[in-house]
């Protein structure tokens, strides 16, 4: 092949090459397809049904896109293939590529090389590539690659997407590293659509950037050689992260409607014979540090970890308004949540997984909006899930959320389950001791049984000085001698009723009125700080 001469195309070009050359020149699309569906399948294994009358070299490829001829007269120039066979590596390593591109259902030999090119739109749409090496990319309108294979990975590191990505419905199996999309360091200043995706290595997203929203709705997501599903520690998404289910009308899993979860009652209604496909992460997931305006969205996402090999689902200080956590239970693994904070903590009390499976030290949010029935129980089992060691901290977040809406008895019971797992930790006097406050007052946590146990003291009280009368201090000054009286003058701290201190006491009735003082002191006060916690309150 020559270089093209000014007035016509190159010399030694074959037909198929020419009438791409020609269609290029008006702006047509070049279909070469034979109109038979599994004959213009690019999946295909038998490479030989796309013989040289569909078979265009790359080098022509690039020749078209980095000094391609004008237009005609008219037109607008753009490279618009469909059905094509490329032989060997299409390199626009660090290029210009002012036409628009539009690929579809082509078939790739060789790897497609786009280091710090630079784009208006590109877009391949059901095309079958070994490898995409696109690192530093830049476009200054959409990425499209979907319901394309990739065999050999993807890598998009750093690249500089103008509007959307989208790679709704891509397959992509893994590179030599284990990772099938690499994209550390990309940003997006719109979306970024990748639902129903199915990879089947690492898909990383390390310190990425998003304008808008990332959506992975209906995905499966694979780690491979030991990586991570999903590896996007520091991950910026303006609005909203989509970790949840799709709507797919027939069982190859095509793209039908998106499922969405904004404020209760959740979702759309489907059509008629749709059905949710859940995301599935098998393999780690790390979002560690990730920054998100609107909400991280778990709704019917499935977790398969691998507990011997530790794997996570690691949400490590992330900051979001809103936390959806209502999918599946992980049957290993852990989900950790430690200096995580949220607004607005959605979930399901069958979604967090059991004793060991659960960190959240430093966990904080402000508000719960259990999507189902999630009883105080349930709640309870939820922190000492977390906290197979004590740890007060847990259960003061819970009970200073459930105060601050409204909830101030069952606040009372969480600080009340806070004491009994504390005393746990205690020694064997320290237990005894415990257990005592428990079985009498709650820990202070129920006044009403301190109100209770004061009036059986009394009653107590009442019943023994009523049969017996004391020697009176000084005879001229001392009172008529009431018993019921001097027995609740005896329990009522501080308050002086006009019986203690005039009457002589002997023998065990001395030692009946010393437990009677120091029991009053300590009910009575367990009686004031409750109706002080309930006036705080009101």
């Amino acid at each position: 092949m020559t270089e093209p001469h000014e007035d016509g195309m190159p010399d030694g070009l074959t037909g198929p090459e020419r009438a791409v050359w020609r269609a290029f020149r008006i702006g047509r699309t070049c279909d070469l397809t034979e109109g038979i569906a599994e004959r213009d399948d690019p999946f295909r294994e038998r490479e030989w049904e796309w013989g040289e009358e569909r078979s265009v070299r790359a080098d022509v490829v690039a020749l078209l896109l980095l000094a391609g001829p004008p237009a005609r007269s008219g037109r607008v120039a753009a490279l618009k293939l469909r059905g094509v066979r490329i032989t060997g590596v299409l390199n626009l390593a660090g290029g210009t590529i002012g036409p628009y591109v539009e690929l579809h259902g082509c078939r790739f030999d060789g790897e497609v090389v786009l280091p710090e090119a630079r784009f208006g739109t590109l877009r391949m749409v059901e095309c079958s590539l070994p490898r995409l090496e696109a690192a530093r990319l830049h476009t200054e309108g959409d990425l499209h690659l979907p319901r394309c294979r990739v065999r050999h990975g993807i890598r998009l590191t750093d690249a500089q997407i103008g509007t959307d990505l989208l790679i709704n419905q891509i397959q992509v199996w893994p590179d030599r590293r284990g990772r099938a999309i690499t994209a550390d360091g990309m940003v997006v200043a719109q979306d970024v659509q990748a639902e129903l995706i199915e990879t089947h290595g690492e898909l990383s997203l390390r310190g990425a950037k998003v304008g808008v929203s990332l959506s992975l709705r209906g995905s499966v997501l694979r780690g491979a050689q030991g990586r991570r599903a999903l590896n996007a520690p520091q991950l910026t998404v303006e609005r909203s992260l989509y970790l949840n289910a799709a709507w797919v009308y027939d069982d190859s899993g095509s793209y039908a409607s998106t499922y969405s979860t904004a404020t209760p009652p959740y979702g759309v209604t489907p059509a008629q014979g749709a059905r949710r496909k859940p995301v599935e992460c098998h393999g780690g997931v790390r979002l560690d540090d990730g920054r998100f305006g609107d909400a991280v969205d778990l709704h019917h996402a499935r977790f398969v970890l691998n507990g011997a090999r530790r794997e996570e689902v690691s949400l490590r200080r992330i900051v979001t308004p809103e936390l959806r956590f209502n999918g599946e239970r992980p049957e290993e693994g852990r989900v950790v949540l430690n200096g995580a904070k949220v607004v607005t903590l959605i979930d399901l009390s069958t979604s967090w997984p059991g004793p060991g499976g659960l960190a959240m030290g430093g966990f904080a949010y402000e508000n719960l909006v259990p999507y189902g029935p999630f009883p105080l129980a349930r709640r309870l089992e939820w922190v000492a899930a977390a906290t197979p060691e004590y740890a007060p901290e847990p259960y003061e977040r819970l009970a200073t959320v459930l105060r601050n809406s409204g909830e101030d008895a069952d606040a009372r019971e969480v600080l009340l389950a806070k004491q009994r797992r504390r005393r746990e930790t205690l020694p064997v006097a320290g237990k005894l001791w415990g257990y005592l406050q428990d079985w009498t007052v709650a820990y202070g946590y129920r006044p009403g049984r301190a109100a209770l146990w004061m009036a059986v003291l009394w009653a107590a009280g009442t019943a023994a000085f009523s049969h017996y009368r004391p020697i009176a201090l000084k005879g001229d000054e001392a009172p008529e001698w009431n018993g019921p009286l001097y027995a609740l003058d005896l329990l009522l701290p501080v308050i002086n009723l006009g019986q203690d201190g005039y009457w002589r006491l002997e023998g065990l009735w001395q030692w009946a009125a010393a437990v009677l003082i120091l029991l009053g002191w300590i009910l009575a006060t367990t009686v004031a700080a409750g109706a002080t916690r309930l006036l705080r309150r009101g």
